[in-house]
């Protein structure tokens, strides 16, 4: 399907606090070789759940092992004890929280990256030989379009529209922008099994990971009326169950979670939309992962 790239408006995703990259060679100084590099993931965030299955989709198990980190940071900030030596280790005297995700250099014992995004593409682009290509050569702008918009018109309209605090024209009009962009996904799949190409992308990815946060986190504080409406785009949760099925997507899904993390950090109040689940994800995603990538979990 053809995707219209969205005008440019701010991520909603947090700076992140280190964007080294992966190079081609020995010059870059950070460069690809098999176990040098180690990820460190809590796979109830967003951002590391779209890395977990760019990773099990490369096959990289071997060449860049996994640490799975617990669902709900152990820091008053926020941050995840287990990381802070990396990140000590990485800017002096950091002060900020110490967030996943984390690409870190056993080599130097410091971190390369956070900044989801460019993790994700250095794996599949720096490790990707013979492996799937998950950002095909002329797509790239596709995919970054795709990436605004679950950013803006799913996720942040979700937020927006479930807000407490938000006029009720505020909410109307987020709903309407999250109903839009749904029904544009909804046009395109109806007629291809994937989103840009004819096997699975990154842009994939990236939608599947807004569909399942908007069905197990924002459905939580919207009414029963805008969940039925969101269910009401047969082609785009049925790609999303297609999705769950595959065990690159299926194995990384703990629903058990996402929930801890969702209760932990949020503060709004659940609305009627509670008590309508979309989709029965733990049923699809089992379908399909019967064969489990092999992970270090701690």
């Amino acid at each position: 399907m053809s995707v219209t790239p969205l005008a440019a408006h701010l991520s909603t995703r947090p700076a992140a606090a280190f964007r080294g990259r992966i190079g081609r060679d020995a010059r870059s100084g950070h460069y690809a070789v098999p176990r040098r590099y180690r990820l460190h993931l809590a796979a109830a965030d967003p951002d590391c759940l779209r890395i977990a299955v760019t990773h099990s989709l490369l096959g990289l198990d071997k060449a860049c092992p996994v640490t799975f980190l617990p669902a709900v940071p152990d820091c008053p900030d926020g941050g995840h004890s287990a990381l802070r030596p990396l990140y000590d280790a990485s800017a002096h005297r950091y002060t900020g929280p110490a967030l996943a995700p984390v690409l870190s250099d056993d080599w130097s014992g410091r971190i390369v990256s956070s900044h989801g995004p460019d993790i994700a593409r250095d794996l599949a682009r720096r490790f990707g030989g013979g492996r799937p290509t998950l950002y095909p050569c002329g797509a790239e702008s596709q995919i970054e379009a795709v990436e605004r918009m679950c950013a803006q018109g799913i996720e942040e309209a979700a937020q927006r529209a479930g807000a407490a605090d938000a006029e009720e024209a505020e909410r109307t009009a987020a709903l309407d922008t999250l109903l839009t962009t749904l029904g544009v996904l909804e046009r395109g799949l109806g007629a291809h099994e994937h989103l840009i190409s004819d096997q699975i992308t990154a842009a994939d990815v990236e939608l599947w990971v807004a569909l399942v946060q908007l069905d197990t986190v924002h459905r939580y504080h919207l009414d029963a009326a805008a969940v039925h409406r969101i269910a009401d785009h047969p082609a785009l949760w049925a790609y999303a169950r297609r999705l769950a099925a595959h065990p690159a997507f299926g194995a990384h899904l703990d629903l058990d979670a996402i929930a801890r993390r969702h209760h932990a950090r949020c503060q709004g109040l659940e609305a009627a939309g509670a008590a309508v689940q979309i989709l029965d994800w733990e049923t699809h995603a089992a379908d399909g992962s019967a064969v489990r990538p092999q992970v270090n979990r701690p």
